[in-house]
């Protein structure tokens, strides 16, 4: 076995599907970088953000990775504290949606691209207004401001910033929709809304009514239960503005799950930042 394949084996949690009722979805995977690969593609060819790639893999070059190095996907997830059944939320911390259809159905993720610094996606409460299939874009006057060159109108089409489906909220011009720039997702690359994958945004469009309550939150850290282990997820995120060692000691005694967590395993989680579950259980022997 190569050694960094043994030492990521070692080192990642590798998370069986989730059950009905868990907190943890999905699963973490690995497969051997080849010759041409980038982060940026790989990140898409497995339905993840740019972000939680490069983060879950600190020692690879994002645009060139070593070939035959492995590569751990990052294809498991904490529920977000704040999600609720018949709801969207959208984690701006980890630039993921989530999806919480009612009636018991099982939950949907997707990763995003979120605003830039000086266009930040707002905080807060909102709802699905609006559903637009093939929008046509309006540069709002700010953008025409910085960029004279922008047309007044940009209609459905590749070219279209929106991509081919749109969900306006209840917050002025903020959108949830796909992007004609999939290399922007798991990225602050937007004016404020939410860009999807292509591939992503028809999915989501289909199975969420007008009226979805929308909550866009900053959560980087995430506990969760996985069988009988204790797992937390914590996210490098400048503007949370938060203590994470704090905060995951404040949701571990909320749910009574403080007792069961090697201090020493949490604090190497928290340090890391890389975005994944990982198990901080004490280990009984």
């Amino acid at each position: 076995m190569q050694p960094l394949l043994a030492l990521l084996l070692a080192t990642v949690p590798l998370l069986e599907p989730a059950a009905g009722g868990a907190d943890v979805l999905g699963v973490l995977g690995t497969r051997i970088v080849k010759q041409g690969d980038s982060l940026i593609e790989l990140a898409r060819a497995h339905d993840v953000g740019f972000n939680a790639m490069e983060s879950a893999n600190p020692g690879l070059d994002a645009y060139v990775p070593t070939p035959g190095a492995a590569l751990v996907v990052p294809a498991a997830w904490i529920l977000p504290p704040s999600a609720a059944p018949g709801s969207i939320v959208v984690n701006l911390s980890e630039m993921r949606l989530y999806l919480l259809p009612g009636g018991g159905a099982a939950p949907v993720t997707y990763p995003v691209g979120i605003g830039k610094d000086r266009a930040k996606t707002p905080l807060g409460s909102f709802t699905v207004i609006g559903k637009t299939v093939a929008p046509t874009w309006y540069p709002p006057a700010s953008m025409r401001r910085d960029d004279p060159t922008l047309p007044d109108r940009v209609p459905p089409g590749p070219d279209n910033p929106l991509g081919t489906h749109a969900l306006r909220l209840s917050a002025g011009s903020i959108l949830i929709h796909g992007t004609d720039e999939p290399f922007g997702i798991g990225r602050k690359f937007s004016h404020g809304c939410v860009r999807l994958y292509p591939e992503d945004i028809p999915r989501l469009f289909e199975v969420v009514p007008l009226k979805t309550p929308v909550r866009m939150v900053r959560e980087p850290v995430k506990i969760g239960v996985r069988g009988s282990r204790v797992v937390v997820e914590a996210h490098d995120d400048p503007d949370a503005r938060v203590d994470l060692r704090a905060e995951a000691q404040r949701q571990l005694e909320r749910r009574g799950l403080a007792a069961r967590v090697d201090a020493g395993k949490l604090a190497a989680a928290l340090e890391a930042r890389r975005g994944i579950p990982v198990d901080v259980s004490i280990d009984v022997f």
